[in-house]
């Protein structure tokens, strides 16, 4: 494995970029946020180019990245309020998406510093230790993410974490992706299927109603293979929330194991992507909230549209839903989940 320096934190930390290799795809990830800077892949001609969002530096990661390629936790997604309640307490977090408390809080694990547990050259083991209190989670939660190359054009995400006290736990990887290449545009025209017959509709802050509704007959219809473009500007209510698409998928099949999720594909470079996963849910996102103000390492600025997210994670805001999958984690449990991404050309 490769490993260079990358700069260092405001705090004075040195942080590292490794980069894994294999046959048809190479990776690279920062112990900064465990996050992962580019996945190098072929197009249809054989040219390889990274195809996610990405930044320069460790003080982008630091102040202004919207959580590209980083582990987002100890709750990804939103929790309503910034408040939930456990065991007959109530814990209350920082907000940093008004008025709720999004991805785990202002740092949360995306602006956290990891360690690296082990590492060949197809395989990176990081951990951390989220202690007790920190943005307002209770116990000390011992975490490890697992990025490994299991075949040629796969990246595997292995997650597990422990706990010294009842808390919630929701982790996933934030990539944003462009099978045509990081900086080339939007990704309107790129057709994603996902495998889900319900969603989780949404009120006005982007918090769910609690109801899990059929996508029949909705913009948020990808059960056969759909341009991200074809509904994306129509007027359905939970586009219009969103400002596109930032939805909650219901996937089909039983929690636990590895299936089939999502796929995407590029027309134009050829590239495709294959998600299976464990986890009960996909959030697709579209980079809404991106307004051209972040330059990526292609010098291009990026734009809303310009990268889209498949953030495999249990349900948003499941604290405050008792009928949501659990997000609760007890002492003497074991919390895993793993999600495979397979790229290939067509």
């Amino acid at each position: 494995m490769r490993s260079e320096d990358f700069g260092t934190t405001r705090e004075g930390e040195k942080v590292t970029r490794h980069t894994l290799a294999r046959d048809g795809i190479r990776v690279r990830v920062i112990d900064f946020g465990a996050v992962v800077t580019a996945i190098e892949v072929p197009d249809r001609q054989g040219r390889c180019a990274n195809v996610v969002l990405a930044l320069d530096t460790v003080e982008g990661y630091e102040t202004v990245s919207p959580h590209f390629g980083a582990i987002a936790g100890r709750f990804a997604n939103r929790i309503a309020g910034g408040r939930f309640t456990l065991d007959g307490r109530t814990y209350r977090l920082p907000i940093n998406e008004p008025p709720n408390t999004m991805h785990g809080g202002p740092r949360g694990f995306a602006k956290r510093l990891w360690q690296v547990a082990s590492a060949d050259e197809t395989r990176l083991a990081l951990r951390r230790l989220s202690p007790d209190g920190e943005e307002g989670f209770p116990g000390d939660l011992a975490v490890e993410v697992v990025y490994s190359l299991p075949e040629a054009g796969s990246l595997r995400i292995d997650y597990k974490a422990t706990t010294d006290r009842p808390t919630v736990v929701n982790l996933t990887n934030h990539s944003y992706f462009n099978l045509a290449g990081e900086g080339a545009g939007d990704v309107l025209d790129h057709v994603v299927r996902i495998e889900a017959d319900a969603y989780t509709p949404t009120d006005a802050t982007q918090i769910p109603t609690g109801a899990i509704a059929p996508v029949a007959g909705t913009p948020l219809d990808f059960r056969e293979p759909a341009r991200v473009g074809a509904h994306i500007r129509e007027g359905h209510p939970q586009i219009v929330i969103a400002k596109g698409y930032d939805h909650t998928f219901v996937l089909r099949g039983p929690d636990g194991d590895l299936r089939p999720a999502a796929s995407c594909h590029c027309p134009a470079s050829g590239r495709r992507l294959e998600i299976a996963t464990t986890q009960p849910a996909l959030q697709l996102y579209t980079g809404n909230n991106l307004d051209g103000t972040l330059v990526g390492p292609s010098g291009r600025t990026y734009r809303s549209g310009d990268g889209i997210c498949f953030e495999t994670q249990g349900f948003p805001d499941a604290p405050n839903h008792p009928h949501f999958p659990s997000a609760v984690l007890r002492p003497g449990q074991v919390f895993t989940a793993s999600t495979l991404y397979r790229f290939s050309v067509a």
